[in-house]
């Protein structure tokens, strides 16, 4: 028996999702984000359900060579462009859109002898100065792009920095503000994709043709402030590890690496198949629980490489083979990241190969 550890992954939970972003995106196009293995949920395991919507945007020519190799014949974008020159033959024999946000990717695409059109989208850095060209360089990247034979511009591309519904309006670079760096647009006939989750869900003045959807896919909100339950999206993935055994301790016995949790009355403690390897997070965060039986079990001790240990004091019904849901539908990943000081991105792309994908639904 495979050690008991699994992400459960609801199929019906993002097709869920993906209706209630399609009614909020209306008839754009629209990108399913599929980057790091699909936020961590197994990419080749959703790809059915993924053709719900109108591409996939991921990372690595690879990746998009890997999905069209399992049949996906619909369009498939690198969201960070090509890497080097020799990413073109599989660019070219694939049928894979890239993304164009420097200039020596200008220069190797005229060097470049495309057999099948190249499409290719211009990422403009509109103020959170990651990739991209400044916006007053868009006419003549469009024009130098349009000069190259077999390549055709589809898009002007950009991403907000601060999408959130509860990011300020005064805040440092509000969506408004990167829509007022990007209004020379206005005058270029060319269609836009600019709204990734956050933009889908709050901000229609982005009037774009096409959108991302990346975490809200997933059924986890973008805002931290925001649940998904509030916003009508059901979380895909559920991790839950099962007990191992159990302890009963006397008061002053200490637990775990360090012995930095020191027992102060009796209680009895579960330890369950996760730990740091498998994608939790190991750094000390206080309040931290486990859900058992629907009820909550603190952390306690260090988290170590392949165990945790959890007060199961006030449930006495625990017993090894029953399982903890570490995050899922009744317990937030984003609650559980703001625990631990980070967010549930991190946790999800986190999660360790070795934990397996159970897809249901």
């Amino acid at each position: 028996m495979p050690r008991p550890i699994e992400a459960l992954i609801d199929k019906h939970a993002l097709q869920h999702n993906i209706a209630l972003l399609r009614e909020k995106a209306g008839k754009r196009f629209m990108w399913s984000v599929v980057k790091a293995d699909a936020y961590g949920h197994g990419l080749h395991g959703l790809l059915d359900i993924f053709k719900l919507t109108d591409g996939l945007a991921l990372l690595d020519v690879d990746e998009a060579v890997a999905v069209r190799n399992l049949g996906w014949k619909k369009p498939v974008l690198l969201i960070e462009g090509f890497f080097t020159y020799d990413d073109l033959n599989k660019v070219d024999r694939y049928g894979i859109d890239t993304l164009i946000h420097s200039d020596w990717q200008i220069e190797d695409l005229k060097k470049f002898n495309f057999k099948n059109k190249a499409r290719v989208h211009i990422k403009l850095n509109s103020g959170m100065n990651r990739l991209g060209f400044l916006p007053a360089r868009a006419k003549t990247v469009k024009e130098e792009l349009e000069k190259i034979p077999m390549v055709e511009v589809v898009d002007f591309v950009t991403h907000f920095a601060n999408s959130e519904l509860t990011y300020p309006a005064d805040g440092k670079l509000p969506v408004s503000g990167q829509l007022n760096n990007l209004v020379s647009l206005e005058e270029l006939p060319c269609a836009k994709c600019f709204s990734n989750s956050g933009a889908i869900l709050w901000h229609p003045e982005a009037a774009d043709g096409a959108v991302r959807a990346g975490i809200a896919l997933y059924g986890v909100s973008p805002d931290g402030n925001k649940t998904s339950e509030e916003l009508g999206l059901t979380p895909v993935m559920t991790l839950r590890a099962g007990i191992l055994g159990t302890q009963n301790l006397q008061q002053g016995d200490a637990v775990g690496y360090g012995s930095k949790f020191i027992a102060d009355h009796p209680m009895r403690i579960a330890v369950l198949a996760c730990g740091y390897a498998d994608g939790y997070p190991r750094q000390k965060a206080e309040d931290r629980f486990v859900l058992i039986h629907g009820k909550k079990a603190p952390l306690v001790g260090s988290v170590s490489m392949d165990m945790i240990t959890v007060d199961i004091t006030d449930i006495p019904e625990t017993k090894p083979g029953d399982w903890a849901e570490l995050w899922g539908k009744d317990l937030s990943v984003n609650e559980v990241a703001a625990l631990h000081g980070t967010i549930g991105y991190e946790l999800l792309a986190n999660l360790n190969i070795r934990v397996k994908r159970k897809f249901i639904g």
